[in-house]
């Protein structure tokens, strides 16, 4: 048994080092896709980002200093409130990302932009942040410490997290009007809704999947057709009416967003009046989602 013990917690450990080795591995890989971004599209173009970021850039260009020390002294405040906000293994994600992006601006040269046609230049900039920013997030980390501020001002301004980070953004951006001038300024602005949506396909990923929750009379045969025309698993719940105290039947289930109009089309045809309720899945981890052959 002791031998049996010792095993399994190696393998936990050992398993732990490798999810740590690859967070790290792609945050990294974020934070160069990002400085590649700003070196080599945004900044030559005049340019800039959002949050933190975009004040680091808007400092580095008034004062001609490097914008890797910008980048990492400007996010030194927030690491603290990500750690006291978050957590320990967030701030030092954070930090590690902040540190990556700020050595990487410094060293990669600063010669020839990729182009010099500026709404190419919008669109590509966007992207790129986007794609270097989602990356990180994806793996547990983040690459600019303006949300750590936005969630702290949320408990106490009567705004959600998203409505603060926009107002600030649009505060920085419009600032950039001042400094670069109001066409770049606009452009800016465009190339952060490229990478704020960006963001959200490389985080939340592509495929993005439903849940549903179906109640109905007739959940055998809705579980059944299910099945049997859509090729996905299910799982029957024991749930009670509020206030018929009815004993129900619930069916959730899994489904890709492609499948949705199959499957109300399928339960439509056993039960109309079913009851239907969709949720969005940014992902899901074990069981099996396999699709099954459909006959």
């Amino acid at each position: 048994m002791g031998n049996n013990d010792n095993s399994d917690g190696i393998t936990k450990k050992k398993g732990k080092h490798k999810r740590i080795l690859i967070r790290f591995a792609l945050i990294t890989f974020g934070a160069l896709i990002m400085a590649v971004g700003l070196e080599k599209v945004l900044i030559p173009n005049h340019l800039i980002d959002g949050g933190v970021t975009g004040i680091a850039m808007m400092a580095s260009h008034i004062t001609g200093m490097s914008l890797g020390l910008f980048l990492f002294l400007f996010n030194i405040p927030f690491l603290y409130l990500g750690y006291k906000q978050i957590g320990k293994s967030f701030a030092i994600s954070v930090a590690y990302g902040i540190i990556v992006l700020s050595l990487a601006t410094s060293f990669i040269p600063h010669g020839q932009a990729f182009t010099n046609d500026t709404l190419l230049a919008t669109v590509l900039g966007g992207i790129m942040l986007g794609i270097g920013v989602g990356i990180a997030i994806r793996a547990g980390g983040c690459l600019d410490g303006s949300e750590t501020l936005a969630i702290m001002f949320n408990k106490k301004l009567p705004f959600s997290v998203g409505q603060i980070i926009l107002f600030m953004n649009l505060f920085i951006l419009g600032s950039a009007g001042f400094i670069f001038g109001l066409d770049r300024a606009m452009y800016s602005l465009i190339a952060y809704f490229i990478a704020f949506k960006t963001i959200d396909l490389v985080s939340e990923g592509f495929n993005q999947t439903k849940s549903i929750w179906i109640i109905s009379d007739q959940a055998d045969e809705i579980g059944e057709a299910i099945m049997d025309r859509l090729g996905r698993g299910i799982t029957y719940l024991n749930g009670r009416g509020g206030y018929t105290k009815d004993e129900k039947q619930v069916i959730f289930c899994v489904i890709s967003r492609l499948e949705e109009a199959k499957l109300k089309s399928i339960v439509e045809d056993v039960d109309p009046s079913a009851f239907l309720a969709f949720s969005n899945m940014s992902e899901i981890q074990g069981g099996n989602f396999k699709k099954k052959d459909i006959h």
